[in-house]
């Protein structure tokens, strides 16, 4: 039987030209946020399935590639539960491993902690644009600043990266979890439903504010309460500033939100926007939820037009590491949603800037050994002037070489003859 020459369902083989490209991407992705003073580190690509299975991933924690067991430790024969053939799973992002890493090393670190990783995850999902099996995360985080100033830090770094790039006109979604809580005990939802209410109200952009209230309507919350909640995304509706959402919640909950939660928002707009470089707008959404239960204030989300949903996100986790360690960590973290960026730049037709001269030697066959040398010589200084030289044998079919060449970017030919 003939093998398979076609990758797993949800997973991809690279071509040159988009490997040029990604290659390009994450030299400026490391360039700028190093710039920025993240420094890059490295995780294994497995954990421990306990680590995986800590009911803080969300949704992804159904998702798991999970490994068996190996050698005497596996025995199927006499295992009745899934623990007892599973040891490891393969991770599903990079932030578990890194609170981990973090847990594990913490007096080797400086304080606060700039970290930025860049590496595969694994997720048994269903693929489709944009969403694979296997894809690349590029995260950035801080740990140890309790202050918003990770949350600025945060966003400027990663929104300087997307205009180097060469996104503009964008947005960043913020809203802060202790927001959302404020705005469900102000409609009188109780706190233990908060959770399930919030899961609702992420379907907003799909379903509408009139069907996030005839779901809650059907789960059976009361109508004035449904009334009330729906009220505040009315009168929310046209906000899009910050400091005037800000505003507008004050007024509306009165106790239920703290002054210091919109000062807090308040100062990270102040300082994007004073500070930015790229071409973006900071924009108050108060229907964000992120999916991760592990958030505990600011969030935030990559909203690009050309591709019509999220392209990354992130949030402030304050209570993760301490799962690892029984002490609470402050933690920040953004993720850009690399393969949605390649999948943009790539439909786009993106050409990599600066690259150098990509030129092909065509050596025909029988030509002369003793001028082989030659031809390598000749390589050899164009190298070193800066350009690409690919020295290879000249084909029977040599006009569909050179397409195929030019499909991979050789825009200049040299040919040497046998005679």
């Amino acid at each position: 039987m003939a093998l398979n020459k076609k990758p797993v369902n949800g997973m991809k083989d690279i071509l040159p030209y988009e490997m040029e490209v990604r290659d390009y991407v994450t030299s400026i992705i490391k360039e700028t946020y190093r710039s920025f003073g993240f420094t890059p580190i490295e995780t294994p690509a497995m954990e421990s399935i306990g680590n995986l299975s800590n009911k803080q991933g969300g949704e992804n924690e159904k998702l798991i590639f999970k490994v068996m067991k190996r050698g005497e430790k596996l025995n199927i024969p006499e295992a009745t539960t899934e623990e007892q053939v599973v040891d490891f799973g393969m991770r599903y992002d990079l932030t578990v491993p890194l609170c981990r890493f973090y847990s594990n090393h913490a007096n080797e670190l400086s304080a606060p902690f700039k970290a930025l990783q860049i590496g595969s995850v694994w997720r048994a999902d269903r693929p489709q644009r944009g969403r694979y099996r296997q894809f690349t995360q590029c995260d950035i985080d801080i740990l140890g600043e309790p202050s918003n100033l990770a949350e600025i830090e945060l966003i400027l770094a990663t929104t300087t990266t997307l205009g180097r790039i060469g996104f503009k006109n964008f947005e960043i979604r913020i809203n802060e979890r202790r927001i959302l809580k404020a705005m469900a005990a102000y409609a009188g939802f109780a706190e233990d439903d908060y959770d399930s209410i919030f899961i609702t109200l992420d379907k907003m952009d799909k379903i509408g504010l009139d069907g996030v209230s005839a779901e809650l309507l059907e789960a059976g919350y009361s109508k004035e309460s449904i009334d009330k909640y729906v009220g505040l995304f009315e009168a929310l509706s046209d906000v899009k500033d910050v400091a005037a959402g800000m505003d507008v919640l004050l007024e509306k909950l009165g106790e239920f939100l703290d002054e210091e939660v919109a000062d807090w928002m308040r100062e990270i707009a102040a300082a994007v926007n004073a500070t930015k470089e790229a071409q973006f707008e900071l924009v108050f959404d108060p229907t964000l939820v992120r999916g991760m239960s592990y958030y505990t204030g600011t969030i935030f989300e990559i909203a690009i037009p050309e591709f019509g949903g999220s392209c990354g996100g992130g949030g402030r986790y304050d209570k993760m590491i301490g799962n690892f360690t029984g002490q609470n960590t402050p933690a920040c973290g953004f993720s850009i949603g690399f393969e949605r960026i390649i999948l943009l730049l790539m439909e786009q037709g993106f050409k990599v800037p600066g690259a150098s001269k990509k030129v092909a030697y065509l050596v025909e066959k029988g030509y002369p050994a003793e001028k082989l040398s030659e031809v390598m010589a000749q390589a050899k200084a164009a190298r070193a002037e800066g350009q690409t030289v690919l020295v290879v044998r000249m084909n029977k079919n040599k006009k569909f070489q050179k397409e195929q060449l030019t499909n991979d970017g050789y825009e200049e030919f040299v040919e040497f003859f046998n005679r």
